[in-house]
């Protein structure tokens, strides 16, 4: 199965001088190190690496599963762990993020160090901040202060507490922003991202601390005064940190956007086993949201959900004569120029909406809520504005709640086959959109009539296995567990919370 997307070629463009073989030597064994010319010939190839592990087998699918855009097709069986909620580890994940992006951040921040080479010492810091964090919000405790250090003997580290590793990503990002780059160059031909731009980069570290504070919005450690005082003295991205569509060769094996590489070929990962989910799709079918017909082709010449994790339902829940397992379900569209997105504009400016919101600043929060809005529907297509003038998404002054919830659920509705996995974390840390627990499987022609539009619902297939509960964050990986000494009991189930997640149902 293609559970990895091989797109380490595309890292070799414009490298004078340094092989495809010698690249892919970097990540296969580490003694290559000393052999590798400049650091800025590791960038590229981290940059994809990243991109595609968010969006990639683990994050991609379970996030869209998991933040309920999509549910497992009646007619195939390829995802229905995730909506049963069963263990799960996300490994490749993992080990790519570790083994991959942030151990070639090290690489990069070595080799640069030792070469004075401080623009791209900048960017490797960067993505080693952000990796860093997606690791612990995800996973929850992990090694950190002990981790890649194999080179020193260390092959057991031990197990950080997530609140101490977000304490010093914080320091670390402060320390970035400090750090002066006006001497500082990044070749443009290495760098995906933002092309070289230091400027930018800057701006990233900016919009990078901006997340980790706001992470901590339920946690003791939140200081919302402190994060409007940040956001009032810094600047943040203008254009999304990713790695644009037009970088990919769709019709070449491994240059593809990671959700068309397992669509093609026989695979048919997506075709085959994704459909929308109600919870999403009624949502914006009901709000007449433009973005639905980019997110979802019409399978029926019409648009159509079905319940989450609902995947062995013999009934006809809507009554129309057509069993709900031959019923034309719309499914998920990539485009052949997809953008792979680590870090969106949306996403900063819903975080800025939201510290005003909790400062009681009305007026400035529907500035950034419709500037995030705006920013989702321009990366659609520049599809029109009404819902934030005269729609659904029309922001509303209200209580300081209320603002919260206006701005997570236009959040996951804007990460949609973008940022899945940012729509789990965000969801765990927000609560929204809330879960209902409906019983769908008691009455499903009464769920289908009196279906709670905007709500998460928990999974037909899963909800004894969790007692009723979402996922909160997957196990440990087992190779993890068997081969660090210092591994902590592995998880029961999926209803772990990382540290920050306090914030009840």
């Amino acid at each position: 199965m293609k559970y990895k997307i091989i797109a380490l070629s595309l890292a070799c463009l414009s490298i004078f001088g340094w092989g495809c073989d010698n690249y892919l030597d970097i990540n296969e064994d580490p003694d290559v190190l000393r052999d590798i010319p400049e650091a800025k010939v590791v960038l590229p190839a981290t940059e994809i690496n990243l991109a595609n592990q968010l969006m990639g087998w683990d994050f991609g699918f379970a996030g869209g599963f998991w933040s309920e855009y999509w549910t497992q097709a009646y007619s195939a069986s390829q995802f229905k762990f995730l909506c049963e909620y069963q263990e799960t580890d996300f490994g490749y994940a993992y080990s790519g993020l570790t083994a991959g992006v942030l151990e070639d951040c090290k690489r990069m921040k070595t080799i640069s160090l030792a070469n004075n080479n401080t623009g791209v010492y900048y960017a490797a810091e960067a993505l080693s901040i952000f990796t860093w964090q997606i690791m612990t919000d995800v996973w929850g405790d992990i090694p950190y202060f002990e981790a890649l250090k194999g080179d020193e003997g260390i092959v057991s580290p031990k197990f950080d507490k997530g609140s101490d590793i977000y304490a010093d990503l914080l320091a670390r990002v402060d320390a970035l922003i400090a750090l002066n780059v006006s001497e500082a160059t990044l070749p443009a031909s290495y760098d995906f991202i933002y092309g070289g731009d230091l400027d930018q980069w800057k701006l990233f570290a900016n919009s990078l601390k901006l997340k980790l504070m706001m992470r901590l919005s339920e946690t003791s450690a939140y200081n919302n005064a402190a994060v409007v005082s940040f956001i009032e003295s810094s600047e943040f991205i203008k254009n999304n940190a990713g790695i644009s569509g037009s970088t990919w060769s769709d019709k070449q094996e491994g240059k593809r956007h990671p959700m068309r590489e397992f669509e093609e070929g026989s695979a048919k990962y997506l075709s085959t086993n994704v459909v929308a989910s109600k919870n999403f799709l009624d949502y914006l079918e009901v709000n007449a949201d433009p973005r639905l017909d980019v997110l979802f082709e019409k399978t029926g010449g019409y648009h159509l959900g079905a319940f989450f994790g609902d995947f062995a339902s013999k009934e006809d829940s809507d009554v129309n004569g057509t069993l709900d397992e031959d019923e034309d379900y719309s499914q998920a569209v990539f485009s052949a120029t997809q953008d792979l997105v680590i870090m969106s504009i949306w996403e900063v400016n819903f975080y800025v909406a939201e510290a005003y919101a909790r400062a009681g600043n009305n007026p400035n929060a529907k500035i950034y809520y419709d500037k995030a809005v705006n920013a989702s529907l321009a990366q659609h297509g520049g599809l029109a504005s009404d819902i934030i003038t005269t729609g659904y998404a029309t922001w509303v002054d209200g209580t300081v709640e209320q603002g919260i919830k206006q701005i997570a659920m236009q959040k996951w509705v804007a990460n949609a086959n973008y940022q899945h996995i940012e729509s789990f974390l965000e969801r765990n840390r927000t609560k929204y959109p809330a879960v209902n627990t409906i019983d769908i499987r008691k009455d499903r022609a009464f769920a289908n009539t009196n279906f709670p539009l905007g709500d998460l619902t928990l999974a037909v297939e899963g909800r004894g296995k969790t007692n009723a509960k979402l996922p909160a964050s997957p196990i440990y990986p087992k190779e993890v567990m068997t081969r660090n000494e210092n591994a902590p009991a592995q998880k029961q189930d999926l209803l772990e919370k990382v540290w920050w997640n306090k914030k009840a149902e």
